[in-house]
C-alpha cells in the first residue's frame, strides 16, 4: 500500500468518524478549491447527491471567507427544498477553519442542524 498524504490520511480518518456516528443522517460533504468551494449533501444509503451548491453558479464569486457564506446560505436553501433538516458535516481533509468554517455557520443559521 503506497503513503498516503497527510492530507489523505486526514480525509480518511474524518470520513470514518462519520460513519460511526451518521445514523442514516445525510452528509453535508464540502471541496474547496483554490477559485471555488463547493458544498453537496449525499445520501449514502441511496448513494445519490440530494443538493448542491457551489461558487461556479452565479450566487457567488471567487473563493473567499463571503463566498463560501453564500454558498453555505444556498445549501441550506437547497436542503429545505430537498426535505433534509439534519446532516452530519464532513469536511474531508481540510482543516475547519476559514472557509471551511464559513460554509458551515451559514448553513447553520440557514436552518440545518449538525
Amino acid at each position: 500500500m503506497a503513503k498516503l498524504s497527510l492530507f489523505a490520511r486526514r480525509r480518511r480518518r474524518v470520513r470514518t468518524a462519520l460513519r460511526a456516528r451518521a445514523g442514516g443522517k445525510p452528509r453535508l460533504s464540502v471541496h474547496r478549491t483554490g477559485r471555488h468551494i463547493y458544498a453537496q449533501i449525499i445520501d449514502d444509503a441511496a448513494g445519490r447527491t440530494v443538493a448542491a451548491a457551489s461558487t461556479l453558479g452565479a450566487t457567488a464569486s471567487g473563493a473567499n471567507v463571503d463566498a463560501a457564506a453564500q454558498v453555505g446560505k444556498a445549501i441550506a436553501e437547497a436542503a429545505k427544498q430537498a426535505g433534509v433538516t439534519t446532516v452530519v458535516f464532513d469536511r474531508g481533509g481540510f482543516l475547519f477553519h476559514g472557509r471551511v468554517k464559513a460554509l458551515a455557520d451559514a448553513a447553520r443559521a440557514g436552518g440545518l442542524e449538525f
